[in-house]
């Protein structure tokens, strides 16, 4: 199975295993190496004072048995570094920053392999409008502003992103099917790598903001530049029946990265609730049997739910050792 372009240019993520596993939550292996991430910046806090934190985060899912790893630029903008007292030439540079680390992670990794194997992925994150508010509307998507000037501020971060080389885009956690169109209309508009488009939903049926599944992924999954579609920051309880029924609607490959279970408390800055354990095998075939071939974690996820979730996929399928993602 590939995620490509119908084009011929192409980068192509190739499989030879029942899916490619993703890494888990950037944030939660920060916080569980000891960093406090409650600021407006999220995450893209470190890019400013500590880099080599976010190196070590996700050289922790590297190790963990990631095939994927997805850069820190989920909540960095050049609005939100602005507040911060950066120039607009200092934020560019420190998104682009954010696959510099996630390539120095994997340079690091492959040196402590002795380099067998593929070498994993870099997928840059395209996160929500919301994200960069810093105020839970990303959970939502009810932003008060309209479609173009969406398009506007997700084609200039696009840009930059592309710029710094990826071999993935992950525009992830949109809430709703205006945001996702928004994006995908600015996209199409760039020579870029491929790309995943993943929502955030409340339920087995619809988006964040309350859109039918179907209709959302059926508004994106025929525009060019999206080669893949599915969920993400998803209670892991709702993502088969949120696969199945994206499933009637496109025979794009599939993508699924669930929460742990928890709810975002938006006033606290934090997550709230028990988190879930790994998903179960019999989950996992579903997902796949729905058209996943990337699996991973979300918010919640740390590098032992995603070194679970390596053991499970290597188990279930017994075959050649050097299996996972590949560039071709």
């Amino acid at each position: 199975m590939s995620i490509a372009r119908a084009s011929e240019k192409i980068l192509v993520v190739e499989f030879d295993r029942p899916f490619s596993v993703l890494d888990g939550g950037l944030s939660t292996a920060l916080e569980l190496a000891g960093h406090d991430l409650h600021h407006d910046l999220w995450t893209a806090r470190l890019l400013l004072d500590h880099p080599a934190a976010v190196v070590e985060a996700h050289l922790a899912y590297l190790r963990a048995g990631a095939e994927i790893v997805i850069t820190a630029s989920y909540q960095a903008s050049i609005s939100g570094f602005h507040a911060v007292g950066q120039s607009r030439i200092e934020g560019t540079a420190l998104i682009g920053l954010t696959t510099e680390l996630a390539r120095a992670a994997v340079t690091r990794h492959r040196v402590e392999t002795g380099d067998r194997g593929r070498t994993p992925l870099v997928a840059a994150s395209v996160g929500p409008y919301g994200a960069v508010l810093a105020d839970g509307s990303e959970y939502r998507g009810d932003y008060a502003i309209g479609a173009g000037l969406l398009r506007d501020f997700h084609a200039e971060r696009l840009e930059i992103l592309i710029t710094s080389g990826p071999d993935l885009l992950a525009i992830e956690t949109i809430p709703s099917a205006l945001e996702a169109s928004a994006i995908a209309e600015a996209l199409a508009r760039l020579e870029s790598p491929p790309a995943w488009l993943t929502f955030s939903c409340r339920d087995g049926a619809h988006t964040s903001a309350g859109d039918p599944i179907e209709a959302a992924v059926a508004a994106v999954a025929g525009v060019g530049g999206i080669d893949a579609v599915g969920v993400n920051c998803t209670a892991p309880e709702h993502v088969g029946e949120l696969l199945e029924r994206i499933a009637t609607v496109t025979d794009l490959p599939l993508v699924a990265y669930a929460n742990s279970g928890q709810q975002w408390d938006a006033a606290g800055g934090c997550w709230v609730g028990d988190p879930g354990a790994a998903p179960a095998l019999d989950d996992l075939v579903r997902w796949v049997d729905a058209g996943a071939r990337v699996i991973g974690g979300c918010c919640g996820v740390g590098p032992l739910g995603i070194a679970t979730l390596r053991t499970q996929r290597d188990e279930w399928f017994d075959g050649p050792e050097a299996g996972g993602a590949a560039v071709a």
